[in-house]
C-alpha cells in the first residue's frame, strides 16, 4: 500500500497565524515553496496561505503585507491527511475539496505536504487524469 508519507514532500514548516504576510513571503522564498500551512498558538493547523493569496487578497487590494497576518487570510476548514493514509484517501480528500496542496500530519505534528507535483511524480496517468478532471472542474 502506498501511503501519504510515501508521496509527500517532507520537511514542511508551519507559519504562525499571527505572522505577517511579508514574513510568509520571505519564508516561501527561502524554502522555495508556494504555500505554507498556518498554525495556531498550539501548533494546530488553522489554514494554508499561498503566494497567490498574498498577491490577490492583500497586495492587489492595496493592503500592507507587513501589517496583514496569515491568520487574516485563512478561511474555511483546513484539510489535512494522516501520514499513514492510503494514496486513494489522499486523492479523495484533494478531489472532493478541489485542493491542490494537502498537509500531512503524524501524531498531531506536521511532517510534510503533498502537492500536484508530488502526485505527478508518484501516481499513474489514470490517477492523475482523474485528479485533474475533478479538481479543475468548475462547480
Amino acid at each position: 500500500m502506498t501511503t501519504a508519507a510515501d508521496i509527500m514532500h517532507p520537511g514542511a514548516q508551519w507559519i504562525p497565524a499571527g505572522e505577517t504576510l511579508d514574513r510568509a513571503a520571505q519564508l516561501m522564498a527561502r524554502l522555495n515553496v508556494g504555500a505554507l500551512p498556518v498554525s495556531d498558538e498550539n501548533e494546530r493547523l488553522c489554514g494554508i496561505i499561498t503566494d497567490r493569496d498574498i498577491v490577490v487578497s492583500c497586495v492587489a487590494k492595496g493592503h500592507d503585507p507587513s501589517v496583514v497576518t496569515c491568520g487574516d487570510l485563512c478561511q474555511g476548514t483546513p484539510r489535512w491527511i494522516d501520514a499513514g493514509a492510503d494514496v486513494s484517501d489522499v486523492l479523495d480528500e484533494m478531489e472532493s475539496h478541489q485542493i491542490k496542496r494537502l498537509p500531512v500530519i503524524q501524531d498531531k505534528k506536521l511532517v510534510g505536504m503533498i502537492s500536484e507535483a508530488d502526485l505527478a511524480q508518484n501516481l499513474s496517468e489514470e490517477q492523475i487524469a482523474g485528479f485533474v478532471e475533478k479538481v479543475y472542474a468548475r462547480r
